[in-house]
């Protein structure tokens, strides 16, 4: 965590304090929390108000003081630990030959005045659009607005010709003029998703592992349990025999589930895994820890537990921080298969799709319908080599459609 949100003050200025009352809520990059009182007093002086985002982390919150008689004397209190920011001075020139600009080109202006700002898209600040015939006509007839690629053509100086018309709509960089939008604030959570994500698939080598699993035997055992269960008002679901299946293979299998730590691999003993839960905010991934030596039953209701506190932002860091193997599931939805980007620094994720009725070969017949799941395991190639990959899943494969070999 580098920054946070002051969501809301519990307490007021004046209020007594006693130590562990809920003092503030603070959103981090994953959850909401609730911020307890460190010590006894009476709260002095409210620096930050509630709403107020981006707070940097060592940032002065509030005034605390011991004696009640104290209070008064930080009514006027401002914090000024921050440093003023002082205006940009203006550039010194520079006596180094600089490049003249083209003469064809319309030099770019240094400032926009409120006049300018208020313009039309399709008329661009500081001279006329400087944009081929052809690609002004590929432009109008597909009602797309140019100014978008002002500066950006790949023709002499910049110009905008018509290859850079069909690239920017093909890849959708060009809004049709007078186009309807919103353009949604980033919150914490998403700033952390993308930040991680894109590390992930910029440093981490990915190849990926697909397998079908033969699932009638997990599904018969499933009913059969729950079917026993139905008085405890517990329902097993497909996800929590795959979870239990694949921490019994990562026990099997120990090099995946490792990490990538530099300059040594770090393999672990316990096998926490993580499970990708989605909620309004973004995706976020409670881990169910030491899952090896848990019932499939306990599984359950801790996923249970922990989805519902995802979707409340009422995680606590120690609850999604960490984990050693990630679960994605998006069979729910009827994806047929699907390759997941690695939850960093772990070395594997594992992709669930949809259970479906096939035509699968048969050892007494020629063929048989049965039930059938596609999964994709999502390896990084400095820690998994594909041999090893390939070991796991046939572990795995094995746990699933032979679903007894889980308790061996």
């Amino acid at each position: 965590m580098e920054m946070g949100t002051l969501v809301s003050w519990e307490k007021k200025e004046g209020d007594k304090l006693n130590e562990g009352d809920l003092l503030a809520e603070i959103e981090t990059d994953k959850a909401t929390m609730g911020f307890e009182t460190p010590e006894e007093g009476y709260l002095a002086k409210i620096l930050v108000p509630a709403g107020t985002k981006d707070i940097p982390i060592g940032k002065l919150l509030c005034i605390i003081v011991e004696n009640a008689e104290d209070i008064a004397a930080f009514k006027d209190y401002k914090d000024i630990s921050e440093p003023v920011k002082e205006k940009p001075k203006p550039k010194e020139a520079k006596t180094e030959a600089m490049p003249s600009p083209s003469p064809s080109a319309p030099a770019a202006p240094s400032t926009i005045s409120p006049a300018s700002a208020t313009r039309p898209a399709t008329q661009p600040v500081g001279g006329r659009l400087f944009a081929s015939p052809l690609a002004k006509k590929l432009a109008s007839e597909k009602g797309l607005d140019l100014s978008a690629l002002t500066g950006a053509g790949s023709g002499p100086s910049g110009r905008i010709v018509a290859r850079d018309v069909l690239s920017a709509e093909a890849a959708g960089t060009v809004f049709a003029a007078g186009a309807s939008y919103v353009d949604i604030p980033l919150t914490g959570m998403r700033q952390t998703i993308a930040k991680r994500l894109l590390e992930s698939k910029q440093t981490i080598p990915h190849y990926y592992l697909t397998v079908d699993l033969v699932v009638d035997e997990l599904l018969k055992l499933r009913s059969e349990l729950n079917n026993m269960l139905s008085s405890e008002n517990i329902k097993l679901s497909v996800n929590d025999f795959i979870i239990k299946a694949a921490a019994m293979a990562c026990r099997h299998v120990p090099e995946a589930n490792s990490s990538w730590q530099g300059t040594f691999i770090r393999q672990f003993h316990n096998v926490d895994v993580s499970v990708a839960v989605s909620t309004d905010a973004g995706l976020i991934t409670p881990i169910v820890f030491n899952a090896e030596s848990r019932g499939i039953k306990e599984i359950s209701q801790e996923v249970k537990k922990l989805a519902a506190k995802a979707r409340e932002g009422k995680l606590q860091p120690q609850e999604f921080q960490g984990g050693t193997f990630t679960i994605s599931n998006l069979g729910m939805f009827g994806i047929k298969s699907f390759a997941a980007v690695i939850n960093p620094p772990q070395a594997c994720i594992l992709a669930i799709g949809s259970t479906e009725r096939r035509i699968v070969p048969d050892e007494n017949e020629p063929y048989k319908v049965a039930n059938v799941m596609t999964v994709t395991l999502s390896c990084d190639h400095r820690v998994v080599d594909g041999a090893v990959g390939a070991k796991w899943l046939q572990v795995f494969k094995k746990m699933v459609e032979q679903p007894f070999t889980m308790v061996l």
